[in-house]
């Protein structure tokens, strides 16, 4: 990695202070946040000299976020971020579609992800291939596919969509047809929210998929007032039990904006850390899955990435894939 920089004990300290203010409500400890503060004050140092900036989607785990992210959020925030960012690189502490959107949306910046292994269980079920055989099926059918894809499956798009935004989307694109991919539960559910027939792919968040209506029932019995908010990766029996289905950023402004005290976010357990951090006097409680894509980003993977990028983590797109990706993204920016 390189010479390592020294900080002073003062700035050790402050740093270690900085961490656990927002932290110890993620249950971390001060001995903890002292251990990562020399490379969340390493990252921060190298982000000015190489005028970059970290992207950290909300699934992340929370030093990421409340240590060296400059934006957090979901999927669609997290592009126009990319789209509208001066930095010259972008960090990517995601998966690799995202990443890859990043490089869509900024064609002359450096995009990096920290690490290869940081795939999707959506994103890597569906081919460009697999999206011409549908339109052969399906002619003159739109095609929307969910951000969670490959440029090469953008690319054979016409708009692009996230989960906040796909039922907008759907209903916004004409006639009574779609084909929606490639997540299988998803276009179930926007299926019975637009009203419109949707031509689906069998692929599944792994995440998502496992999480069981009848539980989520018992918690509600359990617990009188629990708002439940549950990710339209779910299947259609959980989706049914919520009082919000939606995206990420969909269930931050419900608790944002809800009176309720205890909230179960049906969706992977980064959210759930995140928001015990930024709604401090509100509870969060029962089911989560751990993404293990996600968990792939680390500090020290960042820094790596950082100081010295291999081949590998600097995200190219053929320039025709790019544009015709691009075509897609800004589509779904203009319907948003």
């Amino acid at each position: 990695m390189g010479k390592v920089t020294s900080f002073s004990k003062d700035e050790l300290e402050r740093e270690t202070q900085r961490l656990f203010s927002k932290l110890q409500l993620a249950g971390w400890n001060r001995q903890s946040c002292a251990l990562i503060a020399p490379l969340t004050l390493e990252i921060n140092k190298l982000k000015k000299e190489k005028n970059a900036i970290i992207l950290a989607h909300t699934y992340v785990t929370p030093d990421l976020i409340f240590g060296v992210a400059d934006f957090t959020g979901d999927s669609y925030a997290l592009s126009k971020n990319a789209s509208e960012t001066k930095a010259t690189t972008i960090v990517f502490a995601g998966v690799r579609f995202m990443a890859e959107t990043a490089k869509i949306l900024n064609p002359q910046k450096t995009v990096l992800i920290p690490s290869l292994e940081a795939g999707c269980s959506l994103a890597d079920h569906i081919t460009a291939d697999d999206v011409r055989k549908l339109k052969k099926q399906h002619p003159g059918v739109p095609v929307i596919c969910y951000v969670n894809t490959s440029a090469e499956v953008k690319a054979e798009s016409d708009v692009c969509c996230t989960s906040a935004n796909a039922g907008k989307i759907i209903k916004a694109l004409p006639g009574k047809e779609v084909i929606f991919l490639p997540d299988y539960f998803m276009a179930k559910n926007l299926t019975e929210m637009t009203g419109k027939k949707v031509y689906s792919w069998d692929a599944k968040c792994i995440v998502h998929e496992d999480f069981d209506a009848h539980a989520i029932e018992e918690f509600r019995k359990e617990h009188p007032g629990l708002k439940i908010l549950a990710h339209t990766e779910c299947e259609p029996a959980v989706v049914h039990l919520a009082d919000l289905a939606g995206g990420t950023s969909d269930m931050v402004n419900y608790v944002k904006k809800s009176d309720a005290k205890e909230f179960m976010l049906v969706t992977e357990c980064g959210l759930g850390d995140r928001m015990r951090v930024e709604f401090p006097g509100k509870k969060f409680i029962g089911s989560c899955g751990l993404c293990p894509y996600m968990k792939k980003n680390s500090l020290a993977t960042i820094l790596q990435a950082l100081k010295n990028p291999s081949r590998d983590q600097v995200v190219e797109i053929p320039e025709e894939i790019r544009l015709r990706a691009k075509k897609a993204l800004d589509r779904m920016f203009e319907l948003s």
